[in-house]
């Protein structure tokens, strides 16, 4: 299973979820529920998650250290400000919201299974991968930081 660690970039993984579950939506029974409140919680969602991952983004930029995800060993700095005191992967929390607007969107049961796999899937091929390196990288002050900061919230 380590042939997928840090090999497929978080927005191509949270893409691939989601065709899945436009084809899954597409075959299965929707959720009777007013057009309005499913898109007022699918705009809820994704305006959220493009907030979440743009402060993210921007905080790795103020930094000066890289956002490729492919890349943990090239972090040049440990950012732990910002978004990052409230959780330590905030671009996968945004890609995560937004899969949750896509799914309040679909409407449909089975869609909501989605963000639950993506997170299944980022935990263990990319923020473990991830983690091993800035440990390695930045030592005890990593260590302090995941014992204050949860993993998504």
């Amino acid at each position: 299973m380590q042939a997928l660690e840090l090999k497929v970039p978080p927005p191509v993984v949270a893409l691939l979820v989601a065709v899945a579950m436009w084809g899954v939506a597409s075959v299965t029974a929707r959720i009777e529920m007013p057009v309005l409140v499913r898109a007022s919680a699918a705009l809820a969602f994704a305006i959220a998650g493009i907030a979440v991952a743009l402060s993210g983004v921007i905080a790795f930029r103020r930094a000066r250290t890289t956002v490729s995800p492919v890349k943990p060993d090239a972090a040049s700095s440990l950012v732990t400000s910002g978004v990052y005191r409230f959780t330590r992967n905030p671009m996968y929390l945004g890609l995560c919201l937004w899969l949750l607007a896509w799914a309040c969107f679909l409407s449909s049961a089975l869609a909501f299974l989605g963000p639950i796999l993506f997170i299944l899937y980022i935990n263990r091929f990319q923020i473990v991968p991830e983690e091993t390196a800035l440990s390695r990288i930045f030592g005890a002050a990593f260590s302090n930081y995941q014992a204050k900061v949860r993993r998504w919230l």
